[in-house]
């Protein structure tokens, strides 16, 4: 019986024996600002790339630490007449997220799961007009439309929220994979002040990602 439980003990270890990678990623991103009262706006499209590492312990369940630039903001729309406006924000980004993964040893698809800071590193907007004072340009539809946004300095530069993500990974070798993944993050703060006082009582982030990685594995 005990010959049984050592070997017992010993195949349960090779099971769940531990895995640590590294690896990097890029990709776009599509995002919106959650307004409170709403702003007309479309997805603005940026970029995101950085570093990874995982660590799975057992044999459905790791973490991911991330490293990461990415851009964020919002573009916005104006019916039927040709003002464009854009206002980009540069992140950079730290998720920490839980990582569900299931398959065979070829082919993985996983769910991560898990929050995100970040700080904001540049801040910028363009515009095909004077949107400091958009009351003064010819044919600009300024009716029922907050504009004060268009120029507002960001005043909270650290930004915090959830991160959700599925993907699949495909394994090339034994310690070479590549991973496509979908994200979606919701911003827990406002980057305008957002008291009873303040023109916006939420200004958050929202962005949809959408990433390829490459991972190797150290151990």
């Amino acid at each position: 019986m005990g010959v049984l439980l050592i070997a017992a003990g010993a195949s349960a270890q090779r099971t769940y024996e531990p895995h640590f990678d590294i690896g990097a990623k890029g990709g776009v991103t599509f995002s919106k600002m959650a307004f409170s009262p709403g702003i007309e706006q479309s997805m603005k499209m940026g970029f995101t790339g950085g570093l990874m590492v995982r660590y799975t312990e057992e044999k459905l369940f790791g973490l991911i630490g991330e490293l990461k630039i990415e851009q964020r903001g919002w573009k916005e729309t104006f019916d039927e007449t040709d003002f464009s406006y854009n206002r980009t924000l540069t992140y950079i980004q730290m998720p920490l997220l839980t990582h569900i993964y299931f398959g065979n040893q070829r082919i993985k698809g996983f769910v991560n799961l898990g929050p995100s800071v970040g700080y904001m590193i540049s801040n910028s907007a363009s515009a095909n007009f004077d949107y400091h004072n958009p009351g003064s340009v010819e044919g600009f539809p300024i009716e029922n439309r907050h504009v004060n946004q268009m120029s507002m300095e960001v005043k909270n530069k650290f930004d915090y929220g959830i991160l959700a993500g599925v993907g699949v990974e495909l394994i090339l070798k034994k310690k070479h994979s590549i991973m496509l993944e979908g994200r979606y993050y919701y911003g827990l703060g406002n980057i305008f002040p957002a008291k009873k006082k303040d023109e916006f009582s939420a200004s958050r982030n929202t962005t949809i990602e959408i990433s390829l990685g490459y991972m190797f594995r150290v151990k």
